[in-house]
């Protein structure tokens, strides 16, 4: 939307799960149009893209500060060799932490990385996922 200079990109940027933020600024909202965004974001990512995951067991092993989640971003984030391409759309994003970073996020930017004992989960979680998805590996 930043890119397109698409003046909707400011009621984007508006947290709805807040309900503070529902009541003030619902009515700017266009569902219809947040919908094709949506649409073009996931066809884009299909196309363009392949996942990999792991399965963790427990909510605390994968996110918030404690979990896998931020030594993972804390680890690219650091990467000296780790840059996205030159025509990355992270960098039209009206976030200067975005365009820096080079990682479309901003949480855990500055978390460190994964340590001993986060290989030992994350290498364990991989044996574990090879054997429940076999037809994903």
């Amino acid at each position: 939307m930043n890119q397109r200079k698409d003046n909707y990109l400011q009621v984007w940027e508006i947290d709805f799960i807040k309900r503070e933020n529902r009541k003030r600024f619902g009515h700017l909202r266009d569902v219809k149009k947040e919908k094709e965004i949506e649409s073009e974001i996931t066809r884009m990512l299909k196309k363009s893209f392949s996942f990999r995951f792991i399965e963790l067991d427990g909510q605390t092993e994968r996110i918030g500060k404690g979990g896998l989640e931020s030594s993972l971003i804390g680890t690219v984030a650091h990467c000296k060799l780790c840059k996205p391409s030159n025509n990355w759309l992270g960098n039209f994003s009206p976030k200067k932490k975005i365009r820096e970073s080079g990682l479309w996020l901003v949480q855990h930017l500055k978390a460190n990385g994964i340590n001993e004992k986060d290989k030992k989960i994350i290498l364990n979680a991989i044996k574990r996922t090879k054997t429940l998805y076999p037809q994903f590996f």
